[in-house]
């Protein structure tokens, strides 16, 4: 740049910001600033030291705001006045004082360029009570947010613990009610055993009943899968022959057997080892023994499931776990999708269509479980109880892109320029903070370096986040700014 070019006095007064100040005012700005000329190329960089403020005299520019490794365009202008820089000096070491943007010459131009010192000297001078205002403005809004942000992740908590809650209820239930089924069956086992030796087996028969029982308990495990038609035949016919053998509440053992797969021929031969008179005291022993093995199985899967569920928990929150890892994005999903279980209910089918080549990624693991969480509880949302869920993920070039897809209405045209902005909602009031996808944005691209975006139609919305998968340089990303115009 060229500096110290004639400020005119004249021409400060002509740009808006200076407009309604007096002469001394203006010839303070002439004496305590500058002007500078600047050929087409970088004027000031995102993250730098912000260190002066500029004011467009002529030509025109471009501001920037940095999404990963790439310059997004945010505003392209030629109007006289607009300003960039060390705008927010007034607030002083309170915050980083960084550009929050970069500016780009696009042909030859002039600025008036006042020092950061400077600056927020004539706001305290000049100002004092608007520079109050702006501070009050400033810090309020961002502990409002912080507030907010604290209350969305609450929210989020609760309804995920009840959530959870319930779903552990159910095995634990389950679990419960056949461990006291179990205590029963065992207790009429041991009678039946009881009554079965009393009535005068040799050692061989009775050694051969232990291979019979053994074989229906393993059938437990063996059994093939019935369709419905064909269990009913079955029961049907092992009833009709139990009552053919005088075995009192047939129709109650007979769905027993089946389920360990045991059909006549098995009964047949129960019946030649014991002999008639004893069949219907084996036959008991042998069912309570099956009652047993799938009882156990019963108490086995409930049990897992709640080990399931509390690791999915532990996966979720990212508890004992260092924040910043190496982890693998599809566990991270599956772990969300997990505990959002409750939510998906029974009308929302869940399609995952996982890339399982893609390598694992560095990430800060619990945040990005609370960017799946807003993105799939709002598609659950959008499609009201029934529709579809596709999660998908797959390789972009340089990064791994999670899309989470759902069948609801859209969004309209109209809303989404500003479905990312804080506090911005369609819920009704009280159901919803406006903040989720405005942290779900921060997460992904000031966090993480990457990008977030939407993209949707009637029946078919998504939401595609975009992460790097190598760890990136190192980049200051500060809040975003804006390029003052009249």
């Amino acid at each position: 740049m060229t500096n110290d070019l004639t400020c005119d006095v004249e021409e400060i007064r002509t740009l808006f910001l200076f407009e309604k100040l007096n002469e001394e005012q203006l010839g303070r700005l002439c004496r305590e600033g500058h002007v500078e000329e600047a050929e087409p190329g970088w004027v000031l960089r995102e993250g730098e030291p912000a260190t002066s403020f500029y004011v467009l005299l002529d030509g025109s520019v471009t501001l920037f705001r940095r999404v990963g490794t790439d310059d997004v365009e945010i505003n392209r202008t030629d109007d006289r006045g607009v300003y960039a820089g060390a705008f927010q000096a007034y607030l002083g070491d309170r915050i980083r004082q960084v550009y929050n943007n970069s500016l780009r010459a696009n042909v030859r131009s002039r600025f008036f360029v006042l020092g950061a010192e400077q600056f927020a000297q004539l706001m305290r001078e000049w100002f004092p009570m608007a520079l109050h205002l702006l501070e009050g403005l400033f810090f309020g809004t961002q502990s409002t947010q912080q507030v907010l942000q604290q209350r969305e992740r609450l929210l989020a908590l609760g309804s995920l613990s009840a959530g959870l809650t319930h779903e552990l209820n159910n095995p634990a239930a389950a679990a419960v009610r056949a461990t006291s089924s179990l205590r029963d069956r065992l207790t009429d086992m041991r009678h039946a055993l009881a009554a079965t030796l009393a009535s005068g087996l040799d050692p061989n028969t009775l050694g051969s009943l232990v291979r019979l029982e053994e074989e229906a308990v393993e059938g437990v495990h063996t059994a093939p899968q019935l369709s419905p038609m064909e269990t009913s035949d079955l029961e049907d016919r092992l009833g009709e022959w139990l009552g053919d053998h005088q075995v009192t509440d047939g129709w109650d053992l007979a769905p027993v057997f089946v389920q360990a797969g045991l059909a006549e021929t098995y009964l047949e031969r129960v019946a030649q080892e014991v002999g008639e008179a004893r069949l219907e005291r084996a036959l008991r022993w042998l069912a309570r023994s099956v009652e047993g093995e799938i009882l156990m199985d019963e108490i086995q899967d409930s049990t897992t499931r709640v080990s399931t569920l509390i690791a999915a928990a532990k996966q979720y929150s990212q508890m004992d776990r260092a924040p910043y890892q190496i982890v693998d994005v599809h566990e991270l999903l599956d772990s969300t999708l997990t505990m959002l279980a409750p939510k998906l209910g029974d009308g929302i089918s869940v399609a995952r269509d996982y890339d399982r080549s893609l390598p694992p990624i560095p990430a800060y693991a619990a945040e990005l479980n609370q960017v799946w969480t807003n993105l799939i509880d709002n598609a659950v949302g959008a499609m009201g109880g029934t529709g579809r869920l596709t999660i998908r993920t797959w390789r972009d070039e340089e990064f791994l892109a999670v899309g989470i897809g759902d069948t609801g209405p859209g969004v309209p045209e109209e809303i989404r320029s500003r479905i990312f902005e804080p506090f911005f909602t369609t819920k009704p009031f009280g159901e919803g903070t406006g903040l989720g996808l405005d942290i779900s944005w921060r997460i992904v691209v000031n966090k993480h370096h990457g990008d977030l975006k939407l993209e949707s139609t009637p029946g078919d919305t998504w939401f595609v986040v975009r992460l790097p998968l190598v760890e990136p340089e190192p980049l200051a990303i500060p809040v975003a700014g804006e390029l003052a115009s009249p």
